[in-house]
């Protein structure tokens, strides 16, 4: 059975560049709602001083993971043109390639996290109707 990997990226927001970012994310979103199916998920969070963004990323299953890594170099470098990394956090099986990218980054001085063993929980993406 294939089980959910949830990512999350932690970045700093480059100094003089929230108004460009906050334009640019948005942007962003559509295009990984629109080229990204298997991305069930895509959040992204402020700090409460907006010095920081994390984004939340969930995936059904290593592949859909993989799908949404496609093209993730292109997507990085503009980016990166407005933040810098800080960390990324990785619970569930992640495909080994993606995570020997992530170490690499992470060689760099960007902590990594990762909690392969899923335990218990559940996803629900609709709420029930309560009577």
């Amino acid at each position: 059975m294939s089980e959910p990997i949830v990512f999350i990226s932690h970045l700093r927001i480059k100094a003089g560049k929230l108004d460009e970012f906050k334009q640019f994310a948005p942007q962003g979103a559509e295009l990984i709602e629109a080229s990204k199916p298997g991305t069930v998920a895509f959040l992204a969070y402020l700090n409460e001083d907006a010095t920081e963004v994390s984004f939340v990323h969930l995936f059904p299953d290593g592949e859909a993971m993989e799908r949404h890594m496609e093209g993730a170099g292109d997507r990085a470098a503009a980016a990166y043109e407005l933040l810098e990394p800080l960390g990324f956090e990785v619970y569930g099986k992640a495909p080994e390639a993606i995570l020997e990218m992530m170490k690499r980054i992470a060689g760099s001085g960007v902590a990594l996290r990762v909690e392969p063993q899923p335990l218990v929980g559940y996803i629900r993406l609709k709420a029930p109707d309560v009577i």
